[in-house]
């Protein structure tokens, strides 16, 4: 049986060699001998789950089926075994994805919280790498288990990998999750308040929650620094009390130990809004006028981002906004000098970079919906992120068009839909 917690994890099919009669029935006998021995040797010792040789393996999480307290042992964070490294397991499976397959596998498809079934023919007919459920919800961890299965079994049956299933978790006003299940978060604001062990024991309990329900990816912690007096000038992340503090150094600090322990408790975490979104004046999600125009490559802004990918998340997220001095023409999400340049080659960072959202966003909406996936992908992006469901046909056929007449492209999409699979090596969800 697959583990609680998490779907059955996807394995690329193998061929199998049977051994001859008389081969078998030496090992048996060799067996029942050594099993015998050890019995009368000693009877009182219990028996130790080996590890198969060349084997990836992952510890599941609990059972979905109630909610842990806050001081049960959290899982275990999730790592693959020495047969295959992370890298060469996305590898091998990414480069026998059929070219629709890559260009699915580099979309995460939003779908409201309360009806996650409607989206079931979508993830079956374009092989999705991931769903966001948007909105806000009371239902318990078993009822969103249940979802999440029906959602993960659609993926299966069609032949796809599993899927990256990611909310917003991040405390006070972004909170997807409340209830019996999912206790109220207080804001980054007041968590940065707390003692570095407080906070650890905190998150720890939050992201055990998450895992236990078969959420695999949290679009948290937000590491951007509002500066002091300014919060309610700052509509996103200000207004909202969503960051840590008012300063690098403080937001750096909460930053890494959010990141630190919730993947320790096996849940996998997105830094954002990169490059920083702490000095806008206006709202990437209904304005094109989001625009910072102080953040260099040096900024000490940049701090938490750094702090956090020296922690180890899994994921960065980019802005929507514009950054005139860093890139004039593009907002962070189409700009390779951003993607590429500043976070991939600069902070050195090696794992998924996804979009803030690219499909109901106003920040995006001069592009067309198909070319707004291309652009971010030849930045240098990894998962398109989109709240409508609708924007999945457009923007996989442009991804699948722009790869047949580049082959540029193409290999840009096919090294994205490994850094998505690697993700998913990650969490538990793929072997090889």
């Amino acid at each position: 049986m697959p583990a609680a917690g998490r779907p059955r994890a996807y394995r690329p099919a193998q061929s199998r060699v049977r051994p001859g009669w008389w081969i078998l029935a030496l090992v048996v006998v060799c067996a029942v001998a050594i099993v015998t021995t050890h019995a009368l040797v000693s009877p009182a010792s219990g028996a130790s789950a080996g590890s198969g040789v060349g084997t990836a393996q992952w510890v599941s999480p609990g059972s979905p089926s109630s909610s842990p307290s806050s001081s049960s042992s959290p899982p275990a964070s999730p790592s693959p075994s020495a047969s295959l490294s992370g890298d060469a397991c996305a590898a091998s499976i990414a480069s026998k994805l059929s070219l629709p397959d890559q260009a699915g596998q580099v979309l995460m498809i939003g779908t409201p919280i309360a009806t996650p079934a409607q989206l079931t023919d979508t993830v079956a007919k374009y092989h999705l790498g991931g769903v966001f459920f948007q909105g806000r919800s009371t239902q318990s961890a078993a009822t969103l288990h249940q979802s999440i299965d029906s959602l993960q079994s659609a993926a299966r049956s069609s032949g796809a990998v599993p899927l990256q299933i990611a909310l917003d978790q991040e405390g006070g006003e972004v909170q997807t999750l409340k209830g019996t299940d999912f206790p109220t978060i207080p804001s980054a604001v007041s968590q940065g308040q707390l003692s570095t062990s407080a906070l650890t024991s905190q998150t720890t309990d939050w992201a055990t929650r998450l895992v236990h329900a078969g959420v695999s990816l949290d679009l948290a912690p937000v590491a951007d620094t509002v500066p002091a007096g300014t919060a309610q000038d700052n509509p996103p992340i200000g207004e909202l009390d969503r960051q840590y503090g008012s300063t690098p150094d403080a937001v750096a600090r909460d930053v890494s130990t959010v990141v630190t322990a919730a993947q320790s408790a096996g849940l996998l975490t997105t830094l954002k809004h990169f490059p920083g979104l702490g000095r806008v004046r206006a709202n990437t999600d209904t304005s094109t006028h989001a625009v910072d125009d102080q953040t260099t490559a040096d900024d000490p802004s940049l701090d938490p981002f750094a702090s956090g990918i020296q922690a180890g998340t899994a994921a960065v997220m980019m802005s929507s906004a514009t950054y005139p001095k860093l890139d004039s023409q593009n907002i962070a999400a189409f700009s390779s000098a951003i993607v590429t340049g500043l976070l991939r080659q600069k902070l050195g960072f090696k794992g998924l970079i996804m979009s803030d959202d690219l499909g109901a966003a106003v920040a995006a909406s001069a592009v067309p919906v198909g070319q707004r996936a291309v652009r971010f992908i030849e930045a240098g992006g990894d998962l398109v992120l989109s709240v409508r469901s609708q924007d999945a046909e457009p923007m996989a056929d442009a991804l699948v068009a722009q790869a047949q007449g580049s082959g540029t492209f193409a290999a840009q999409l096919v090294a994205a839909a490994q850094q998505v699979i690697a993700s998913k090596v990650r969490a538990g969800l793929v072997s090889c």
